[in-house]
């Protein structure tokens, strides 16, 4: 699997954690279930779950906020972000026909597995991957669902192909899954910020690597465009946590920055784009048994600068780890959406180097 430091290119001044991706945020873990068959429908499809807290999200709650670039999409759950600034589920990440499918795979998941007996509003997101997969024949399951919240782990996490990302096209390349880390150290204490992206949006003229006009240098002569005209709407949805003690307005001011690393990729929020983001913080425990006062801890505004660089460098690179990772794929309909051509990618970034 490539990535892009292995194309020599470091996204920003700060380091990245261990694995650089977002399962580097302590207790964050993240599961993905592929389907790729041709019969009795040609299917390139998936679920990525993102899992905090061990999967103790259910019972001991996150602040969290969200943002909308643009709005041509779908994410469930956010009307009750807004009104308790908390999560109380993993963040499910799949195809558009089915994101309600999965949402509600989540809630019967909370009362079958975790006995869970309230009223429970999950987090799921979607990307449409009809250019590849015939979106219409349904082709995941709830066992697809469970399968990626009880497989969710730390460590390393696979990219391109996979999960919800699986039939995504991106700049007009492959696209799919990313995912970024960067660690952010304050006088007193070190905190990790994480971003995965299901990358599925753009045009091959706005795409960009660290500033480099790097699109404009592959022409469809070299690299077919996956449908006949050049111009197509997409989305994409990112996902944000970190350990750090934040309150809830301050997670939304965390997902906004993700507009930043999105922009400088080339993603301009088209009319038909859904750019959702979501970003949790772990800092505080809340317990959803616990009815009396809470010991609250937050940073001070101030400090967030250095998170919203966090966030706009990892959501930068997460994009771009998704577009080198993935690998050609042919699909519904016999359409083609080709990968990347790293070593040609690399050969560019070299030319602007040396400039």
């Amino acid at each position: 699997m490539t990535r892009l430091r292995d194309l020599g290119v470091a996204i920003g001044r700060l380091p990245t954690g261990p694995n650089n991706a977002i399962t580097d945020v302590p207790g964050v873990g993240v599961g993905q279930v592929t389907l790729i068959r041709e019969e009795p429908s040609v299917v390139r499809t998936g679920v990525t779950m993102v899992v905090p807290r061990d999967n103790e999200i259910w019972d001991d709650y996150a602040f969290c906020g969200w943002h909308s670039f643009n709005g041509n999409g779908e994410m469930t759950g956010l009307p009750w972000i807004d009104e308790s600034g908390m999560l109380s589920s993993p963040i499910a990440i799949t195809n558009t026909h089915q994101v309600g499918m999965v949402r509600d795979s989540l809630v019967r998941y909370a009362v079958e597995r975790r006995n869970e007996t309230g009223f429970i509003l999950p987090v799921a997101a979607e990307t449409y991957d009809g250019w590849l997969s015939d979106a219409g024949s349904f082709p995941l399951t709830e066992s697809d669902a469970f399968k990626a919240v009880d497989m969710a782990a730390g460590g390393t996490v696979a990219e391109g192909n996979v999960g919800g990302g699986t039939g995504m096209i991106c700049h007009e390349f492959k696209g799919g899954t990313g995912t970024s880390s960067r660690v952010v150290d304050l006088a007193m204490h070190s905190y990790t910020v994480g971003v995965l992206v299901q990358a599925n949006y753009g045009s091959r003229g706005d795409f960009r690597i660290d500033g480099i006009p790097v699109g404009r240098h592959i022409g469809y002569d070299q690299v077919p465009a996956p449908w006949p005209a050049h111009e197509r709407d997409g989305s994409i949805i990112v996902v944000i946590a970190t350990d750090a003690p934040l309150l809830a307005t301050q997670c939304s001011r965390l997902a906004r920055r993700a507009t930043v690393g999105l922009a400088r990729v080339g993603g301009v929020g088209h009319n038909g784009s859904g750019d959702l983001f979501v970003a949790f913080a772990t800092g505080n425990r809340l317990s959803e048994r616990e009815q009396s006062l809470r010991d609250l801890k937050m940073l001070p505004d101030e400090a967030l600068d250095r998170f919203f660089v966090a966030v706009a460098d990892a959501t930068e690179e997460a994009i771009v780890n998704a577009l080198c990772a993935a690998e050609t794929m042919t699909g519904y309909r016999g359409r083609t959406a080709h990968a990347l051509p790293v070593e040609e990618v690399a050969q560019i970034l070299s030319r602007y180097r040396n400039l």
